[in-house]
C-alpha cells in the first residue's frame, strides 16, 4: 500500500505564534484517518498547507508523491478539501456552482457523477436553487459536492457536519465510507469525538502545533482503558472530600475513573458513611472522549 500524504517537519509561524512546530506523518492510501485537536491546535493551518492555501515555513507536504509546493497543480487536483468556512458564490445555482467546479479541474459533461452526488448529499431538490437562498446546513452540503466533484484520490473534511443536521450527518458517512471503501483516502477533523471514534482507523492529535499522540483508534483507546463511575447527586448533597478530589464534575455528574471494578464498593461505602444520597448512578467505559482529555490536560504526551 503506497503513501497517499506525506508530510515531513511541517513549521508554520504567524509572527511569533508557532502554528505548527515539527509535524510529521504519514497517511497511507485508502485510509480513513483522523486529526483531532483542540481549537488552535493547527489541525486548519496543517490541512492549508496541504492544500497550497498557505506556504509552510519548513518541512515539506506531498499528496500522492506530488510535492506540494514544487509540483502544486499536480497535487491539488489529487485533493478534494471541504473547508470549515461557508465560502460560497452568490450568483449561481447548486448545478452551475458545480459544473463550474469541474471545469477548474479541466472535466466537462460530467451530470452523471454530479447527480449522483447531489443525490448522496439530499441536493436534488435544490440543484436549481441559488446559493444564497440556502441554509447553513445546505451550503455546507454544496461545500462536500464541490470537494467531490473532481473525484480526488484524496478527500480532505475539515469539520464536515458542523450545524449539520443529523439525518443528513448519517447520509454523508454513508457516502464518504463507499468512497473509503472504493480506495479513496480520507482525512477528517471532528470535535464530534464520537464520529472519529466510529469511523476513523488511525488518528493523530494535535496540541499547540506539535503530534501528542499518533496510532490506531483501538490502540488509543486501550491506553486508557478502564471504567468510569458517574454519580449525580440529590439536591443538597455534597460529594466527601475525599472523592471530590480525584473527581471532575460535567454535565450534572461527578465522574470518578476507576483504577478497577473493585472500587465501586469502596466509592458507595464512602457516600453511605457521609449519608451522600443521589439520584443517578452510571459505571461507563472509556471512549475517543477520555483519551482525547487525558492528552489535551497533559495525562500522557508519547507519540
Amino acid at each position: 500500500m503506497g503513501v497517499a500524504v506525506s508530510i515531513d517537519q511541517v513549521e508554520k509561524r504567524f509572527g511569533p505564534l508557532r502554528a505548527l512546530d515539527g509535524v510529521s506523518l504519514q497517511i497511507a492510501e485508502g485510509e480513513f484517518f483522523g486529526l483531532l485537536g483542540p481549537n488552535g491546535a493547527g489541525k486548519t493551518t496543517l490541512i492549508s498547507c496541504l492544500a497550497g492555501l498557505a506556504r509552510p515555513d519548513a518541512g515539506r507536504l506531498t499528496v500522492m508523491g506530488r510535492d506540494v509546493v514544487a509540483d502544486y497543480r499536480a497535487a491539488r487536483r489529487l485533493l478534494g478539501v471541504v473547508p470549515q468556512e461557508l465560502v460560497f458564490d452568490p450568483f449561481f445555482s447548486v448545478r452551475e456552482t458545480l459544473r463550474i467546479q469541474s471545469g477548474y479541474f479541466g472535466i466537462r459533461n460530467n451530470d452523471d457523477w454530479i447527480d449522483e452526488v447531489l443525490a448522496n448529499l439530499d441536493l436534488t431538490a435544490k440543484a436549481n436553487t441559488n446559493m444564497r437562498r440556502l441554509s447553513g446546513g445546505m451550503k455546507r452540503r454544496v461545500l462536500v459536492a464541490q470537494a467531490l466533484v473532481h473525484k480526488p484520490p484524496v478527500i480532505v473534511l475539515d469539520e464536515p457536519t458542523a450545524g449539520v443536521d443529523v439525518e443528513l450527518r448519517q447520509g454523508l458517512w454513508q457516502f464518504v465510507q463507499r468512497l473509503n471503501r472504493e480506495g479513496h483516502t480520507v482525512i477528517l477533523t471532528t470535535h464530534y469525538l464520537e464520529e472519529a471514534e466510529a469511523l476513523c482507523g488511525r488518528i493523530a492529535m494535535l496540541k499547540q502545533g506539535r503530534i501528542v499522540a499518533l496510532d490506531t483508534t483501538s490502540n488509543l483507546l486501550a491506553r486508557f482503558a478502564g471504567h468510569t463511575l458517574s454519580v449525580r447527586l440529590a439536591p443538597g448533597a455534597a460529594l466527601p472530600d475525599a472523592l471530590r478530589a480525584r473527581a471532575t464534575e460535567k454535565d450534572g455528574f461527578w465522574h470518578l475513573r476507576l483504577g478497577g471494578l473493585a472500587e465501586v464498593e469502596a466509592i458507595l461505602a464512602a457516600l453511605r458513611t457521609a449519608a451522600c444520597a443521589f439520584d443517578d448512578l452510571r459505571l461507563t467505559q472509556a471512549d475517543l472522549e477520555d483519551v482525547f482529555i487525558g492528552l489535551m490536560q497533559g495525562a500522557e504526551g508519547a507519540r
